[in-house]
């Protein structure tokens, strides 16, 4: 079970570093001694869990890709009875998603009923800087790690409106924190507005959002939404402990 523990805690502080990291990275992370993260770490290569790169470091292998994807469906089957509740009350586009790596990934959506809806393909992953939920998960993170991550991505401008300077982003993230909530206003598409909450409490870092076409998700609507989607995000997170917990 230590050895267990010690994987999990080395695999971590891999992708905490960004998905690589050398040797000694990992024993000043973890605090273990150079022979004992070097037995777990080849045996985590021997397993595909972890490569070794041709710098001699070491980086998140491919057979973690297949246990994402099954977690990431297994997550949208439980997250959709509470994403259908929000577009039953709301009427808009309701999505789930999740940090991956130092993008947002959307894991789960239940579309809106209307003709003219937002639609983002499951699985796609987008920049956070420009979007709902890429803002509502980096506002879990402490502000120096908010930063780095926009900053290894780059905060290019999606629209006239997306926010592209670091000082005004952290400015947002304490908004957020302030709120609760996090507004798309047209900063990744033109035309469409979005609301998303930090599933605060989760398993792991996750945002709940509703989103539309301005012409419906006006500013009444976002405040009438924002506590809506703030109870289902609640709701959900309550719910993922507990099967958690069963499990």
């Amino acid at each position: 079970m230590q050895s267990l523990d010690r994987a999990f805690a080395l695999l971590e502080i891999m992708a905490d570093a960004g998905g690589e990291a050398s040797l000694s990275q990992l024993a000043d992370a973890s605090g273990l001694p150079l022979p004992t993260i070097h037995r777990i770490i080849r045996t985590l290569v021997g397993n595909g869990y972890v490569r070794q790169l041709p710098s001699r470091r070491y980086a998140l292998g491919p057979r973690l890709i297949g246990l994402g994807d099954k977690a990431a469906r297994m997550l949208g089957t439980w997250a959709r009875p509470h994403l259908a509740q929000l577009v039953e009350e709301l009427g808009e586009t309701a999505n789930l998603a999740m940090l991956d790596g130092d993008k947002a990934i959307y894991v789960a959506q239940v579309p809106s009923p209307h003709a003219m809806r937002m639609f983002t393909e499951v699985g796609r992953r987008v920049l956070p800087h420009s979007s709902g939920v890429g803002k509502a998960l980096l506002s879990q993170l402490g502000d120096d790690e908010a930063l780095a991550t926009v900053r290894r991505t780059g905060m290019p401008a999606a629209t006239n409106r997306t926010i592209t300077d670091t000082e005004r982003f952290l400015a947002e993230l304490h908004t957020i924190r302030h709120n609760g909530y996090a507004i798309d206003d047209g900063e990744q598409e033109i035309g469409v507005r979005c609301v998303a909450v930090p599933v605060t409490g989760a398993p792991s870092g996750m945002a709940v959002s509703i989103s539309g076409p301005e012409a419906r998700v006006s500013w009444d609507f976002v405040n009438r939404a924002a506590p809506i989607v703030q109870r289902c995000a609640a709701t959900l997170a309550g719910d993922l402990n507990n099967q958690n917990q069963r499990d």
